[in-house]
């Protein structure tokens, strides 16, 4: 009992519920050991990774221009990272708001931020301008993927560029809905190529 007890708050610190770990078998695989979270002999190089490259302006169908403020620059002197999430969220919800496909205060299909994820290239400081990309770089029946590229005002190359999934539900129960059309009709002219 006690090892089960552990296993689970190890997988709890690790993010994972423990029925989510039942359903997918890992609940009853082995601990690692020590042995096996050594790292590799000096001798094996370890695999190369391909850095992420900051994209290009023309990789993004749609523009909004944001302010930066004052109190958005950190101890640091640059734009602190949690600003640029609030800028995800403005350059889609305005959008979608613009088009007809979100009403805030009574519609009946709300989306519910269920990832997100950043990198970030160049910093950013006020009182600079930004200009925020968006594209749709995935449709399912329930959810978007929206990805973003945060841009110096003028920039040809992207300073920060992420992304976050949306899933649609009913605001009154919170359960996944379909797409409602007006929303997929705002979302064809950002989709991505390919």
């Amino acid at each position: 009992m006690t090892r089960a007890v552990k296993r689970n708050s190890t997988a709890a610190r690790q993010g994972w519920h423990p029925g989510v770990l039942a359903e997918s078998g890992r609940m009853n695989q082995p601990s690692p050991t020590s042995a096996s979270l050594t790292a590799a002999p000096a001798s094996a190089p370890a695999p190369a990774e391909a850095r992420l490259q900051p994209e290009q302006r023309g990789a993004y169908p749609m523009f909004r221009a944001i302010a930066t403020r004052w109190s958005d620059n950190d101890a640091y002197g640059h734009v602190n990272n949690v600003i640029y999430y609030h800028w995800f969220d403005t350059v889609v919800n305005s959008h979608l708001v613009a088009q007809g496909a979100l009403d805030i205060a009574q519609g009946t299909t709300i989306g519910l931020v269920v990832e997100t994820h950043c990198n970030y290239f160049t910093p950013l400081a006020f009182p600079q301008g930004v200009e925020l990309g968006l594209r749709v770089a995935h449709l399912g029946r329930t959810s978007v993927r929206y990805e973003i590229g945060v841009f110096a005002e003028g920039a040809a190359t992207a300073a920060a560029q992420g992304h976050f999934i949306h899933v649609y539900v009913d605001r009154a129960t919170r359960r996944p809905q379909a797409l409602p059309p007006v929303l997929l009709q705002a979302l064809q002219p950002l989709r991505a190529a390919g």
